[in-house]
C-alpha cells in the first residue's frame, strides 16, 4: 500500500503544477506577466500556459472603451465662476507589447492613472476658460473639446491611451450671473420686438399710402375718362340740335314762317324743364320783353357759331 500512496501523490502534485500554470485571459483584456518581479511578458485572450510558481499575472488591462463623469469649476477672464459636467470616453491606444507595458507600469495603480487623467482635463479645460469671457463660452462648446483633446492627446499617448471623446453635457453659472443674462436675453427680445413692430407699422403705412395714391390716381383717371365722355356726350347732343333746329329752319323758311318761332319754342322748353326738373332750386329769369329778346340772340349766336362749325367740318 505504501509503494501505491507515493505514486499518487506524484500524480497528484503533477497535476497541481500543470493546474496552476493554467490561466484564463478573457475577451476584451489582456494579462501582463512578470517573473521576479521583472516584466516577462503579455497574455492575449484564451487559454494561456505560465510557468507554476514562478510566473506572476502582474495585471489585467482592459482594452475595451472606459468612461468616466466628470463635475469642475473654472473661472473665465471676467471672474465669472463656470460649472462644468462632462463625459469622458478614452480606451488603450492599441494591442501592442509596447503600449501595454505603458499602461502596465506608468501609474502605481488604476486609481492614480485616473486622478492623473481628470486633473490633466481640468487643467486643459480651465486653462481655455480663462481666457475667454462668460459671454462667449456657451457658444465655444465645441471649440473647447477641440482644444482639450488636442492638448492632451500627446500626454494620453505617453500614458498608452487615446482620447476617443470629451462631451462637455452641462454648462451652468452662479445663480447672479444667470439672472444677469436672462434680464439680457429678456431686454434684446423686446428690443427685437420693438424693432419688428416698427418695422411692420412702417410697412402697413407705406401700404396703405400706396393703396391711397393708387385709389386717388384710379379716380383721377375714371373722372378724367368720364369728363370726356361727357364732354363727346354734350358735342353730340348740340350737333343733333344744331341739325334739327337747322333743318327746321330750312323747312320753316321754305314755308315762309318766321324761324324765331323756332327759338321761342327753345325757350319756353327751357322754362318747362326747369319748373319740372328743378327740384327746389331756384333759378332767376329774366321775363321782360328786353330780357327774352336778349336770350333770344344769344340762342341765334350760339346756334349761328355750331351751324359754321358744323359745315366746316
Amino acid at each position: 500500500m505504501e509503494n501505491m500512496e507515493f505514486p499518487l501523490v506524484a500524480l497528484g502534485l503533477v497535476v497541481v503544477v500543470i493546474l496552476s500554470g493554467l490561466l484564463t485571459v478573457t475577451q476584451g483584456s489582456i494579462a501582463v506577466i512578470t517573473m521576479f518581479g521583472k516584466y516577462r511578458r503579455v497574455l492575449h485572450p484564451g487559454l494561456r500556459l505560465k510557468v507554476p510558481f514562478i510566473e506572476k499575472v502582474f495585471k489585467r488591462i482592459s482594452i475595451q472603451n472606459q468612461s468616466i463623469e466628470m463635475e469642475f469649476q473654472a473661472v473665465t477672464i471676467d471672474q465669472a465662476n463656470v460649472y462644468f459636467k462632462s463625459m469622458l470616453l478614452y480606451s488603450v491606444m492599441d494591442e501592442q507589447e509596447e503600449t501595454i507595458k505603458k499602461v502596465a507600469f506608468k501609474f502605481i495603480s488604476n486609481k492614480d492613472f485616473m486622478q492623473a487623467l481628470i486633473r490633466t482635463i481640468e487643467g486643459s479645460i480651465r486653462s481655455y476658460v480663462a481666457s475667454q469671457k462668460q459671454s462667449e463660452i456657451l457658444g465655444l462648446r465645441h471649440e473647447l473639446v477641440d482644444n482639450v483633446k488636442e492638448q492632451i492627446d500627446h500626454t494620453l499617448e505617453s500614458w498608452g491611451f487615446h482620447l476617443l471623446d470629451l462631451q462637455i453635457n452641462d454648462i451652468t453659472f452662479d445663480a447672479a450671473i444667470i439672472e444677469s443674462m436672462s434680464k439680457v436675453v429678456a431686454s434684446n427680445n423686446l428690443k427685437a420686438a420693438a424693432e419688428n413692430e416698427g418695422q411692420a407699422l412702417l410697412i402697413t403705412k407705406t401700404k396703405a399710402a400706396e393703396a391711397e395714391g393708387n385709389a386717388i390716381k384710379i379716380a383721377a383717371l375714371a373722372e378724367k375718362e368720364a369728363a370726356m365722355l361727357r364732354g363727346q356726350g354734350v358735342a353730340l347732343f348740340r350737333q343733333e340740335v344744331a341739325k334739327g333746329m337747322s333743318e327746321a329752319a330750312e323747312e320753316m323758311k321754305q314755308a315762309n314762317l318766321d324761324t324765331n318761332v323756332i327759338l321761342f319754342s327753345m325757350w319756353t322748353e327751357a322754362i318747362k324743364n326747369f319748373a319740372e326738373y328743378g327740384k327746389g332750386n331756384t333759378i332767376f329769369l329774366d321775363g321782360s320783353p328786353e330780357g327774352m329778346d336778349k336770350t333770344m340772340r344769344q340762342i341765334q349766336s350760339m346756334l349761328s357759331g355750331e351751324i359754321q362749325d358744323k359745315k366746316n367740318k
